[in-house]
């Protein structure tokens, strides 16, 4: 009996420590899987500050959270399911996909560039969003957000598909669950932190005992506008290069490498020509920034056709008049 009670806890703690592997090769698996999507994660962080612009402050944190609830569901009710079938049905589709994923973030990057350079009037639509009624407005910026949102999901989640080692259906769902729910929780975190953060500011600035903590609420304040450019010039740039670097790398799957082995070369060749400490270093960044060179020139390149053919005919097909 007492043989049979130790068997049975032998088992017992078999199977656990195998459970235990299992969640550490998934949360292995989510967390490097989770970094290639580095482009269109910035990006999320940074797009997504501006849906709560010009709400009072009691009603930010609100609006981030219907925004994070719908990008939840994006992720798991909709895209992890449709990610699952085309891994386990149509695998030979998740290198255009990520192709056409790669080239929207070099639209998107390469547009905000142009924007910059050619300031546009805003449009009518944009102007009497200042009339709207606030409760609307808000109902309205959030359904927005969640359509931006699922876009910016659809590229996550794919990215992070074709980071998964080959496993089992399980392994690959857990997987792109706990990515998909960390990056949710990671991105919409931040945006409440950076959203609040000016009001966090005016508060020490206004209620600080101390000067230094007064200096510091100064700080913050006259700081945030600065750093929501940068955050939007860096998100901006990993657009650039993520997008880039996944349509020249779908090229060499597809059989056209010319590209991507010239960049490699170049890339080597410039490491080459520091010291070996930081060969590495130099060679990676130089290959970062020639994918990100390539990922402006397929964005400008874009901008005609998505503006002139698919917004037309997207808002033809649609009903509703495209947008600029």
């Amino acid at each position: 009996m007492a043989g049979g009670l130790l068997a049975l806890l032998d088992d017992v703690a078999a199977i656990a420590k195998v459970a235990a592997a299992s969640i550490d090769d998934v949360a292995a698996g989510a967390a490097k899987a989770s970094a290639k999507a580095a482009g269109a994660v910035i990006d999320d962080a940074a797009v997504t500050p501006k849906y709560v612009q010009g709400f009072e402050a009691k009603r930010e944190l609100p609006i981030i959270w219907k925004i994070a609830k719908g990008s939840i569901k994006n992720k798991l009710i909709i895209l992890l399911p449709a990610a699952l079938l085309l891994a386990n049905f149509a695998p030979w589709l998740i290198s255009p996909l990520l192709m056409i994923g790669g080239a929207y973030l070099c639209f998107e990057g390469a547009e905000k560039i142009f924007h910059v350079l050619v300031p546009h009037e805003a449009h009518p639509a944009e102007v009497s969003e200042v009339s709207d009624d606030p409760a609307h407005l808000e109902e309205k910026k959030a359904a927005g957000a969640i359509k931006t949102d699922f876009i910016l999901s659809a590229e996550i989640m794919t990215i992070i598909l074709s980071g998964i080692p080959e496993s089992n259906f399980w392994m690959e769902a857990a997987t792109l669950a706990l990515a998909g729910v960390g990056i949710t929780v990671a991105v919409y975190g931040s945006v409440a932190l950076i959203v609040k953060m000016d009001d966090v500011g005016l508060a020490m600035y206004a209620g600080g005992r101390l000067s230094l903590t007064r200096t510091l609420g100064r700080w913050l304040v006259r700081g945030m506008p600065y750093f929501m450019k940068l955050l939007t010039i860096i998100g901006t740039a990993a657009m650039l290069w993520v997008g880039g670097s996944i349509v020249i790398h779908g090229m060499e799957v597809l059989g056209f490498g010319w590209l991507g082995h010239h960049i490699h070369d170049i890339a080597h060749a410039v490491g080459h020509k520091v010291p070996a400490a930081y060969e590495g270093f130099v060679a990676w960044t130089t290959k970062a920034a020639l994918d990100g060179v390539f990922g402006v020139a397929l964005g400008l390149v874009l901008i005609p056709v998505a503006t002139k053919v698919i917004a037309p005919i997207w808002g033809a097909v649609s009903g509703k008049k495209a947008a600029h």
